[in-house]
């Protein structure tokens, strides 16, 4: 932001602000002086760095509020006196906002019967002083308003406009744009323009047209005072390769709620230097933001002792909070806390811990003191920490290599694991041309790992550590987007190989590795305390997995996530020589009963009594239906129950297999008898002969 001392003087009572003072004042309450220049007639131009919270510093009234709240000084803001004649403004123009989200707010005046012509002396001066080029006495208002009050606006010669209508809409793909500078622009289909009802007339936020623009024979004015999405505006600027005053300011925030103020200077403005009539009223239009209520904060005295480590009674805090224009009343809650009401040219402030920043700031961060030693104490690290912690722990005592691979991916690597529903997250191609996309899963970090590990022929090195292939997990997350909406999720990711001989994999070899992951996601699920986990074959949601080998997990009721065998389509995306077994967890779900409850019981006085159980069931039916069957036969003194093993063969018979299950008794009070477990037993085997179809296998 480059400043006048004599412009800030404009605003300030007693005006005898000094260079030299106004870069210390400046400097200390955190808008340090880049540069110095010395202006004809003994003014000084100061380039001020402002950083990107600050849009209301890029105006010599907000410097110029900030000055007068460090130095004791009057705030002197401008007024605006509107002399308006003729017919209503509805009559003479038409105001149309297509993207009320793209353009929150927009007025619309029209003063007619101007005179253009040179600025008076002081005004050229003073535009002078910051850099500005002198050009006319309706442009220097608008440029004048902008270094004023930091709101950018754009004036409109009325009778150039087709149908006599501004129109806030997005341009056409392709359509062209011959702006201010004299360069003929090719406009995209998401860039905002400001048109009449034929064609743009202007790049909305960024720089006017040319067609519409006011020269010497203009005699009628349409004025726009208004604010844009930061987002859109910044988009536009740097695809054009255009940087103005404005965009600068907009990508900042022009907060809506000041729109009407400017607008009536600028209005007052252009009436007393170019005459004509202000027409009657204001055309505006919007998405309410014009009149959303002001933030209010609740500060605490007590806190911002604390935080400052300064005593500051709390009439100064008060008077602090005043100079910078915010209102201060009593909370209505007991003690001494304050209510603070924010101006809306200061959207940075929403809560309490800024408001305390703005006091120390302003009362000189000077003032808090040094000390030579500073005590610190560590504290324990928060459960989710912890958590993380324990499952890394839980998984390198596997033989896992912890991982940290990059969020980008291809969009063909993306298309692999994106579900239906979800769309990819992309940012723009030029800066990230090979791999666009936010990956949807840390599966891709992974396998792309792995494909690192097979070229540089790591397999050797971890065959030698004694590992049964390689084993990698990463902590990371992932991104969509789902119905417009961002979807971002931190989950465990996890790699295994699917260890044999050569190329081949045989159906025993994924087998053991697919039994592998699932061992892995139990213990984990133990360490977090989670209970038993439930695994139930599914048909895949994306094309990473293969169709005959995946499943989903669940704990507790919680679907925690899936794991299940690489598609050829997978392998081949990644180039991989073998196949592997993949699991994502949701880490939210997974970690949600840490820290594990420890329960702890006396040994029982009594042994136990154990019985197999081989049963003869359908191909179909699975563990998890044969565990749910026995727990809920009500049995008395079952302890405990276990899977053996499962045969499947000849003796089984064709679609038959046989699951043995371990089953223990205990009673507390005595050492049970043959007789008593084996009546329990028969009640099961006709219970699942029942609810199963189970056989008990001779």
């Amino acid at each position: 932001m480059k400043a006048s001392v004599a412009w800030l003087n404009r605003h300030l009572q007693p005006a005898d602000l000094t260079a030299r003072e106004a870069e210390d004042v400046l400097t200390d309450v955190g808008l340090p002086i880049e540069t110095r220049e010395e202006r004809p007639g003994g003014d000084v131009m100061l380039d001020v760095e402002v950083t990107s919270n600050r849009g209301d510093a890029l105006s010599h009234a907000g410097l110029a509020r900030d000055i007068a709240a460090r130095t004791g000084r009057t705030l002197v803001l401008p007024s605006a006196q509107l002399r308006t004649a003729g017919p209503s403004v509805e009559s003479l123009a038409r105001l149309e906002n297509r993207e009320p989200k793209a353009c929150p707010h927009f007025t619309l005046r029209v003063i007619r019967g101007i005179k253009v012509g040179p600025s008076p002396a002081w005004l050229v001066r003073l535009l002078e002083a910051v850099g500005q080029r002198s050009i006319n006495n309706v442009v220097d208002a608008t440029n004048f308003v902008n270094f004023e009050l930091g709101q950018p606006s754009h004036a409109f010669d009325l009778d150039k406009l087709a149908g006599k209508s501004l129109v806030v809409r997005y341009a056409r793909e392709g359509e062209a744009l011959t702006t201010l500078d004299g360069k003929a622009r090719t406009l995209k289909a998401d860039e905002l323009v400001v048109a009449d009802a034929e064609r743009a007339q202007s790049l909305a936020g960024v720089i006017g047209g040319q067609d519409a623009e006011v020269t010497p024979g203009t005699v009628n004015l349409a004025l726009e005072v208004a604010t844009w999405d930061p987002a859109t505006i910044r988009r536009a600027a740097r695809r054009l390769q255009i940087r103005t005053d404005a965009s600068y300011r907009f990508e900042r925030i022009v907060d809506a709620r000041t729109l009407r103020a400017s607008a009536d200077r600028l209005a007052a403005l252009i009436q007393e230097l170019a005459g004509g009539e202000i027409a009657p009223g204001i055309l505006e239009s919007g998405s309410g933001a014009a009149s959303a209520p002001l933030t209010s904060i609740r500060v605490r005295p007590a806190r911002v002792r604390s935080i400052l480590g300064v005593a500051v009674d709390t009439p100064e805090i008060v008077r602090v909070l005043n100079a910078l224009g915010i209102d201060v009343g009593p909370s209505g809650r007991a003690g001494e806390d304050l209510l603070c009401t924010v101006p809306a040219s200061r959207p940075d402030l929403i809560r309490e811990i800024d408001l305390i920043e703005e006091i120390g700031r302003i009362l000189g961060l000077s003032r808090v003191p040094t000390h030579e030693r500073v005590s610190v104490s560590v504290a324990a690290p928060q459960e989710s920490e912890r958590a993380v912690r324990t499952l890394a722990s839980a998984l390198t005592g596997q033989g896992y290599f912890e991982t940290v691979t990059f969020a980008f991916c291809t969009r063909a690597q993306a298309k692999l694991f994106l579900p239906a529903g979800r769309e990819m997250v992309e940012v723009d191609d030029s800066r990230r041309a090979a791999e666009p996309v936010c990956r949807p899963s840390v599966l891709i970090g992974l396998l792309g790992c792995r494909k690192g590990n097979q070229d540089s022929r790591a397999d050797a090195e971890v065959s030698q550590i004694g590992a049964a292939g390689v084993r990698l997990f990463e902590v990371a997350s992932t991104f969509a987007q789902q119905q417009g909406a961002s979807v971002e999720s931190r989950v465990v990711a996890l790699a295994l190989d699917v260890a044999g001989q050569g190329r081949k994999r045989t159906l025993e070899d994924k087998q053991k590795a697919i039994r592998t992951m699932r061992g892995t996601i139990e213990t984990l699920a133990r360490a977090m305390g989670a209970g038993d986990v439930t695994v139930t074959p599914a048909t895949p949601t994306v094309e990473a997995f293969d169709a005959s080998a995946y499943a989903t997990v669940s704990v507790g009721g919680r679907a925690l996530g899936a794991f299940g065998l690489t598609s050829a389509k997978a392998m081949q995306a990644f180039d991989l020589a073998a196949p592997m077994v993949l699991a994502e967890l949701d880490l939210a779900q997974l970690t949600q009963t840490f820290p594990p409850r420890s329960r702890v019981t006396g040994l029982p006085a009594f042994p136990s009594s154990d019985r197999d159980l081989s049963l003869l069931i359908d191909e179909k039916v699975r563990w998890a239906d044969v565990h749910g069957a026995i727990a809920s036969a009500g049995l008395k003194w079952l302890e405990g129950v276990e899977f053996v093993t499962t045969y499947r063969g000849p003796q089984a018979g064709p679609g038959k297999k046989s699951v043995t299950a371990r089953l223990r008794f205990r009673d507390a009070s005595r050492t049970l008898t043959g007789e008593d477990v084996e009546g329990q037993i028969a009640g099961l085997v006709k219970h699942l002969s029942g609810s199963l179809g189970a056989a008990v296998r001779q």
